[in-house]
């Protein structure tokens, strides 16, 4: 089931560059809004699969458990701002996401697509995450961004494991290799900037 780890490996093609990091250190009270907008439409993600899927019990779980947790991601960031005397702002296009759903296919494929690129958003937050908490001074920023980068290793392989589930006849990994490809691409043409992707 989707708590296993599954046979599919999810390994992105590309790294994210040091000079990504740099601007995250430089900006880190624009990063943390961001970071606070991610967190919150990460929870409505999971909302959505749930509300679409209600005859797929082991899904509806998932993603309801998912929902609450990434919701109470949101509140820590929203507590990291307001220690900083800020509050978050409007949430702002993500050209990087809106990228990558366009590449879901329509039925019979289309929850397999939706669950392989919401791992692939995670894999990239787990990477990214990781880099900030190695870089921050220890304190309550630190810990909660080495915290986060743990949660985010458990949604992507959530997120294989119930595409898998899903779509036992599907070769899972070659849909997931052409995805990451198309993934690496789509980061390339990012600019560099204190947003999460």
């Amino acid at each position: 089931m989707a708590d296993q780890v599954s046979d599919a490996r999810l390994i992105l093609h590309s790294a994210t560059p040091p000079d990504w990091l740099d601007r995250i250190l430089a900006s880190f009270d624009e990063f943390l809004k961001d970071h606070a907008s991610c967190e919150k439409k990460a929870s409505g993600m999971a909302l959505s699969i749930a509300s679409h899927y209600p005859d797929r019990p082991a899904l509806l779980n998932a993603m309801a458990e998912l929902a609450v947790e990434e919701l109470s991601h949101y509140r820590e960031v929203i507590r990291l701002l307001t220690r900083r005397g800020m509050q978050p702002g409007p949430d702002l296009r993500d050209d990087y996401v809106k990228g990558l759903n366009r590449l879901i296919r329509q039925e019979p494929f289309y929850l397999l697509d939706r669950l392989l690129i919401a791992a692939i958003i995670e894999r990239r937050g787990h990477e990214r995450f990781g880099m900030i908490a190695t870089a921050l001074d220890p304190g309550p920023e630190q810990r909660f961004y080495a915290s986060i980068t743990l949660s985010e290793g458990r949604h992507f392989e959530l997120f294989l494991n119930l595409a898998i589930d899903a779509h036992p006849q599907v070769d899972v990994q070659a849909r997931l290799e052409a995805l990451c490809a198309s993934e690496a691409e789509l980061l390339a043409a990012q600019p560099l900037a204190p947003k999460l992707h």
